[in-house]
């Protein structure tokens, strides 16, 4: 029997067969991914065969079929690991917010790079829009968009609290596996409830020492929230470290590089010191977002990302 993975704790895992029932199932022997060393070699979004013990009373997973894609960040706890985020995925959407707890430019850019990498379409959700009503935050909304449009991304402003856009991200979401990721208290499971209030996610608060979201989320979870429409909440994340990336291919991971770089006097060019280097050009004109190319420098000199992150 086959179906989809909507919970995974470790050496158990939910699966939702393909006749609608939601079956508790245990992994059978040893699975392993090919070339990664991770933390959990099942995880939500995977497609399986499931088959019942002779004899038993549960189910196992005897097999995880091929995935077109899944995202991938570095183990928070095991620094020589990598943890599998969520697979088979039709759209990411990045949770951001200016405030309460403040979204840095250079962890959109990480989760975004590693979309790209993984052939994941990404849209950027800037939640908590009703507190923006002061001249500093409306000049940083002004600046999230001016960027990330420039770099061709879509981007989002909505409030979960008061029902703000919900109705054009439910269109966003239709007929998709949607994963969704951000910072611990950027509100994803709020906006879930907001638009599947039958599941009840549990929310969290805002430490007010260090201004970080309280994690309520410990593993990711697939929710059906209407035929073939699923959410992928995933707990929140303080940092997303890259894994299995090399330098020289970072540069192909920023799309609105790409129709400059064809200009570059160099068909390998780094895009860095480079003599007649198009792109840094671009960025010196305001053609490429000077904040996504300061972004893209930091990346080259980052200890974390390496084709092999485990050396």
């Amino acid at each position: 029997m086959k179906g989809i993975v909507i919970r995974s704790t470790g050496s158990a895992a939910t699966v939702k067969a393909k006749d609608g029932r939601r079956i508790e199932c245990k992994i059978k022997g040893i699975f392993k991914n090919k070339g990664l060393r991770t933390t959990n070699p099942l995880a939500v979004g995977d497609n399986v065969v499931i088959e019942p013990v002779p004899g038993g009373d549960y189910y196992v997973i005897s097999e995880i079929e091929d995935r077109h894609n899944y995202i991938i960040r570095r183990s928070i706890n095991l620094s020589k690991e990598a943890h599998i985020l969520a697979a088979n995925i039709n759209q990411a959407l990045v949770i951001v917010t200016l405030h309460s707890p403040r979204t840095s430019f250079g962890f959109i850019d990480r989760v975004l790079i590693t979309c790209e990498a993984y052939h994941i379409p990404a849209k950027i959700i800037v939640n908590k829009a009703d507190l923006y009503d002061n001249d500093k935050s409306l000049d940083i909304a002004a600046n999230l968009k001016e960027v990330y449009e420039k770099a061709g991304y879509e981007i989002l402003f909505v409030s979960a609290l008061e029902n703000l856009n919900l109705d054009i991200l439910r269109e966003l979401m239709k007929g998709k596996i949607n994963l969704l990721t951000g910072h611990s208290g950027s509100g994803k499971s709020s906006l879930v409830n907001a638009i599947a209030p039958d599941f009840k996610l549990r929310t969290g608060e805002i430490s007010a020492a260090h201004l970080k979201g309280m994690h309520t989320t410990t593993f990711a979870e697939l929710f059906e929230i209407d035929e073939d429409t699923y959410i992928i909440d995933t707990p929140g994340i303080k940092e997303f470290g890259i894994v299995d990336m090399d330098k020289s291919e970072v540069r192909n991971y920023f799309p609105e590089f790409q129709k400059f770089a064809a200009q570059c006097k160099f068909a390998d060019c780094m895009h860095v010191n480079e003599p007649d280097c198009a792109v840094k050009t671009a960025a010196e004109n305001n053609e490429i977002a000077p904040q996504r190319y300061d972004s893209y420098l930091g990346l080259l000199v980052s200890e974390e990302i390496t084709k092999d992150p485990w050396k």
